[in-house]
């Protein structure tokens, strides 16, 4: 029996540092059309919809990027209403080249590091952000990346993750049986809902943040957007 009440901390195989690029690309690829049929992209952009008021440009960091398909789609929306610079960030340096070849960002405005190397100081992007990322670390990561969230954006962040649930871990593991040819994401796609969260860990991760100003919203299909305003904002 699988225990939903308590997250877990299983790593998923693309936490490995062996995987050839190739499995990477494939696995990449599949998500895309996951957060596109499923909805996650357009979580993604009411997301940053909610920073958009009233300004005439605004610059968007992505933590843990992949291969860029959200920053894609923010671009794809944003571009045609608003100046717009998009920022990338990922460890990964083949996602980032990915990334730099397959999305009409400038090449400069991909950076390979791990996201707690950079300080942005003055230079902060007004809204950083990140979609399926949070579920690959542990609450006292997440704590951490909270805080440096906070610290590095000028309006504020906004998070696009799962909700661990038994039916989204079922339909997703019947579905990606279904359609998935990589192993990847056979593998690590019904682990990530549960490594996962539930509400109540949220409240708790961001009030332990000392963050305040924040809202919690559920999205079909079994996500949560979770969005803090700066008070600077």
């Amino acid at each position: 029996m699988i225990d939903y009440s308590r997250r877990s901390y299983k790593k998923e195989l693309l936490d490995s540092d062996d995987i050839p690029f190739a499995d990477i690309q494939q696995n990449m690829a599949e998500l895309d059309f996951i957060n596109t049929c499923l909805g996650g992209h357009s979580i993604t952009l009411s997301g940053i919809k909610k920073f958009l008021q009233n300004r005439k440009s605004i610059t968007v960091c992505e933590i843990g990027c992949g291969g860029g398909d959200n920053l894609n789609a923010i671009y794809k929306y944003c571009s045609k209403k608003i100046d717009t610079k998009l920022i990338g960030i990922d460890i990964n340096a083949d996602c980032i080249s990915f990334a730099r070849k397959n999305t009409p960002i400038a090449n400069e405005n991909f950076i390979v590091s791990d996201y707690r190397m950079i300080d942005f100081k003055k230079n902060k992007p007004d809204v950083i952000f990140s979609s399926l990322f949070c579920h690959h670390f542990s609450d006292e990561q997440l704590l951490e990346m909270l805080l440096w969230m906070q610290d590095n954006s000028r309006l504020g962040f906004f998070i696009n993750d799962l909700h661990r649930h038994p039916l989204a871990f079922r339909f997703i593991k019947f579905s990606t049986r279904l359609f998935s040819k990589s192993y990847l994401v056979k593998n690590d796609a019904p682990l990530s809902v549960l490594r996962g969260f539930k509400n109540k860990e949220w409240i708790s991760l961001l009030q332990k943040a000392g963050i305040k100003n924040y809202s919690i919203e559920w999205k079909w299909a079994f996500r949560y957007l979770i969005t803090v305003l700066n008070d600077r904002a």
